[in-house]
């Protein structure tokens, strides 16, 4: 089972194996408090593609399907996606660590939704 949270709630036993999918580190988060298993920032957006939607916060709601189609373009020849799949395969529970304020339209989801429906 994948899930996605934020990084900056309280880690939590039901976690499982806690992966950070961000490229950058999030901003007022030390090493203990994150609870990391693996930070896996090679499986985030490009950096081109992240500063795209990132560009006009006002319309991440509007952009967030183009950012999806963009995403899981990328994610089709990324080989940190079969190491996700690995790791799934060894870890009952995986939650994907992101630092967005809503992960609902964030890259976390679209790698989770991803995960699940792309074998």
């Amino acid at each position: 089972m994948i899930t996605v949270k934020r990084i900056y709630d309280p880690a939590a036993p039901e976690d499982g194996y806690r992966i950070l999918v961000d490229r950058l580190w999030p901003r007022g988060v030390s090493k203990e408090r994150a609870h990391l298993d693996l930070w896996l920032k090679e499986v985030a957006p490009s950096t081109e593609l992240r500063r795209w939607f990132h560009h006009d916060a006002s319309a991440e709601a509007e952009v967030f399907d183009e950012f999806r189609t963009r995403y899981e373009h990328e994610l089709d020849s990324n080989p940190a996606v079969d190491q996700l799949r690995e790791l799934a395969k060894t870890h009952p529970r995986i939650t994907l660590l992101v630092g967005a304020r809503d992960p609902e339209l964030d890259h976390g989801k679209v790698l989770e939704d991803y995960l699940e429906h792309h074998p």
